[in-house]
């Protein structure tokens, strides 16, 4: 019986080197889940490893007048299949390589982005920040007194009132007052706000 199985073997290869396409799927039916599984092993992913595994038959057949023994026919097929991972992983490796540069370009272009914009807005908070001062020292003086003690100091209406000898109704007329007129200097920013 072993005999015959060598036989069989022999007759196989030469039929597969001779162009026979039945030789060829009998190659194709005993080897192709292997070679799917080995290139699983290194891929993870099902669909590439069964396409890598065609490519791989694909090849072993455009080059079976290299392939010379009944053995040779796996190691044929291993080494192609070994090259078609290879190349999946390069090319993953690249395009990720690609997507992390991409994506640090990116993260930089915000940070610089926001930089601009912290700037921007500090510059336009410092503006902001001298005209309010510049608004209130243009204040009439009694007004810019009770803005001070109610805004700044945080006092209470009454405490200005004693402080400043007078009444509480002064110096809720004096707020008001400092108020409108610092609304009318302020409301170009407080429009963009």
């Amino acid at each position: 019986m072993p005999n015959f199985e060598v036989k069989s073997k022999e007759y196989q290869f030469n039929q597969f080197k001779k162009g026979n396409e039945r030789s060829f799927e009998f190659f194709f039916k005993r080897d192709y889940n292997s070679i799917v599984g080995f290139c699983m092993q290194f891929l993870g992913d099902l669909d590439k490893s069964k396409s890598i595994a065609q490519d791989s038959f694909i090849k072993l057949w455009q080059n079976k007048e290299k392939v010379n023994s009944y053995n040779g026919i796996k190691s044929f097929l291993y080494v192609a299949a070994k090259t078609g991972c290879l190349n999946v992983l390069r090319h993953k490796k690249i395009v990720n390589t690609y997507k992390d540069t991409k994506l640090n370009q990116l993260e930089h272009q915000l940070k610089l982005d926001v930089l601009a914009s912290m700037h921007s807005n500090s510059l336009m908070l410092t503006e902001l920040e001298t005209l309010i001062n510049t608004s209130i020292e243009e204040l009439p003086e009694k007004c810019k007194n009770v803005f001070i003690k109610k805004r700044i100091e945080l006092k209470k209406n009454k405490e200005i009132a004693e402080e400043l000898h007078i009444s509480v109704k002064a110096v809720e007329a004096n707020m008001t007052r400092a108020l409108k007129k610092l609304r009318v200097k302020l409301s170009v920013y407080l429009a963009s706000f």
